[in-house]
This record gives structure tokens, C-alpha cells and sequence, in this order.
């Protein structure tokens, strides 16, 4: 990309590309994973720590946000509002159905994400509605939000006696 300055063009050079981002957060979308399956079965839609939600309920929530975000950045369509009641229906109370649930969403990211050109980036979107920002800092948005929720998941397991899985290992 060029930029103009004045009367001089300087090349200017991309900090990390729509590939590596993509990337950046598909392997948060791992460890993420790695997180839930560490947590007992029997407890992972029940147990809190103080006024925090069950670990559960906070994946919910990056399901409602992460794959729909990508989806309305893509079409400029919000079919929810992103932050409504996270929660699951008795029948879907299972971490069998959670982990199925991040790995639907994963690919979803995945395939909305290819189709974000490079300008889009840099356009103003207003994430389900009520939150303004530029597409770039939306998604930051939703990876921030992922790694979060996932720490609380740390502080959860760690109350429990188990070892979370290693923080910087995304693969």
C-alpha cells in the first residue's frame, strides 16, 4: 500500500495481514477448546466462583459473538444482538455439544473471514447493532473477548485443582 504525504509516496507496510489474523485467532480458538475439555463434565455448566457465570455460559456467549460477528461484517447483516441470554437448553447441556458447537463456529469463522477484502478492514461496521468501530477493532473485540473468558476458565480450573492447559501453546 501506498500512502501520500505531502509531496513524497512512502510505502507503507501492513503489521499483520488478514491470513495472520485469521490465523492469530484460530489458534486462540484451540487452546479455547483445549479449556473446555479440561473441565468436568459434571460441572461445567453449573460451577461459578463468586458472581461470575459458569464457564458454560461464557462460551455461549463467544458463540453468539464470534461466527454471527464474522457474518455480519460479511454481509452488513446482524441476525442477533450478540449480547442477549447466553444459555443453553436442557438438551444441549453436554460438553459433547458445546465442542461441536466451537468447532461449527470455528469453521464458520474460517470460511465469513476469507471473504473480508482489505479494505473492509478499515470500514466502520456497527457490530449487532450497537457497536460502532472499525471491522479490524471489531474483531479484536471478539478475540479480546475469547481470551477473557477463557482466563476466567484458567481461574475456574485452577479453583479446582486442575492444571489448565499451557497459555501460549495456540497450536
Amino acid at each position: 500500500m501506498t500512502m501520500q504525504h505531502a509531496d513524497t509516496a512512502t510505502e507503507v507496510k501492513t503489521f499483520v495481514n488478514a491470513e495472520n489474523l485469521l490465523n492469530e485467532w484460530v489458534g486462540h480458538r484451540r487452546l479455547t477448546r483445549r479449556v473446555i475439555e479440561a473441565f468436568p463434565e459434571d460441572i461445567l455448566f453449573t460451577y461459578r466462583v463468586g458472581t461470575m457465570r459458569t464457564f458454560a455460559d461464557m462460551m455461549k456467549e463467544l458463540l453468539d459473538i464470534g461466527a454471527p460477528g464474522i457474518k455480519g461484517i460479511v454481509t452488513d447483516k446482524w441476525e442477533n444482538n450478540g449480547f442477549s441470554e447466553h444459555t443453553f437448553t436442557p438438551e444441549q447441556k453436554n460438553k459433547a455439544y458445546l465442542l461441536e458447537q466451537w468447532d461449527l463456529a470455528t469453521e464458520e469463522i474460517i470460511n465469513w473471514f476469507a471473504r473480508i477484502s482489505e479494505a473492509r478492514f478499515q470500514e466502520t461496521v456497527v457490530a449487532f447493532g450497537a457497536y460502532e468501530g472499525q471491522v479490524f477493532s471489531t474483531i479484536l473485540y471478539f478475540i479480546d473477548n475469547e481470551i477473557h473468558h477463557r482466563a476466567q476458565g484458567y481461574v475456574y480450573l485452577r479453583s479446582l485443582g486442575i492444571e489448565p492447559p499451557a497459555f501460549w501453546n495456540r497450536n
